[in-house]
């Protein structure tokens, strides 16, 4: 039980319980196949959230793109999977190199929790990268949408992220694109935002992460 997000906040700020911090960091990675434990990095997008106000603020100056350079040892890149994220092979060869890109991510995140859809994914391919590269991991609690949607919104019977982007009316200009997944999802978050108000959750931090572990365990 040590390890809920107010604990991680006491131990940032050296034991002081000055509440959670109000930037949270909304992401989406893309990798070489679907298996987390396996497949490789190949880039990562991030997005600055603003959660002090009335309503989530995304803030367009506070984000981070980076593609991974890949060893050229990796082997061919399948190219199924080059058509749904678009990331070629030059592009994957030309990268920023693992160690500055990952480095990079780390310090533009900071003390701030993490936002993802089907975050388990997100967060399994990042802690493997780290631990590879920077031999190191990163401790930032992190918020589930495909958890926590469904248990804002129950009436809404799809699981993926379309789903919950056709219910509320929400665009993407690039469907599996790191940036664009990442925008659409701090725009979901911003959508979730009053209906959390409304079932006493507010913009709690550490309120929205019980519910949606809850609603995980519980599945």
């Amino acid at each position: 039980m040590g390890d809920g997000p107010r604990s991680w906040w006491r131990r940032l700020t050296g034991g002081a319980d000055a509440g959670l911090p109000t930037r949270w960091v909304v992401l989406d990675v893309e990798s070489s196949g679907l298996d987390p434990q396996h497949d490789r990095l190949l880039a990562i997008a991030a997005l600055g959230v603003q959660t002090a106000g009335a309503r989530p603020r995304l803030v367009v100056a506070d984000s981070f793109e980076v593609v991974l350079q890949q060893p050229a040892d990796s082997g061919p890149p399948d190219r199924d999977n080059i058509l749904v994220h678009g990331i070629g092979v030059q592009a994957q060869r030309e990268g920023r190199p693992p160690v500055q890109a990952l480095q990079a991510f780390v310090d533009f995140v900071g003390s701030s929790p993490l936002v993802a859809f089907h975050a388990g994914f997100d967060r399994v391919l990042i802690r493997r990268a780290l631990h590879d590269v920077l031999r190191r991991g990163i401790g930032n609690p992190w918020l589930d949408l495909a958890d926590l949607a469904p248990v804002l919104c129950p009436r809404v019977a799809g699981a993926a992220l379309d789903d919950w982007l056709l219910q509320f009316g929400i665009t993407v200009a690039q469907r599996h694109q790191a940036m664009s997944d990442t925008w659409a999802t701090a725009e979901l978050l911003q959508r979730l935002w009053p209906l959390a108000q409304r079932q006493g959750l507010g913009g709690d931090f550490r309120a929205l992460a019980r519910a949606a572990a809850a609603r995980r365990w519980l599945s």
